[in-house]
């Protein structure tokens, strides 16, 4: 297992995940970022806002960025 932290960059700066999560996987760790960005966006739109140009900077423990994910790249 792999323990991966899931920040989220947007326009004034970026939350730190202080947590983290462990996943078998890189792919895995994706899966849940994509999910997690869905209901983000989701509840973005049931308060009456929308900001699609966050991402998520995906970190392992070392502290390297391993993948960055757009919120706009979950959206049909």
């Amino acid at each position: 297992m792999t323990h991966y932290f899931f920040h989220i960059r947007n326009r004034h700066g970026r939350i730190e995940d202080l947590e983290g999560s462990d996943f078998d996987t890189l792919q895995a760790a994706l899966a849940e970022a994509r999910l997690s960005a869905r209901e983000i966006l989701a509840d973005d739109l049931r308060k009456g806002r929308m900001d699609e140009a966050r991402l998520f900077e995906i970190e392992d423990v070392g502290g390297r960025t391993v993948a960055r994910l757009p919120f706009s790249d979950v959206l049909d």
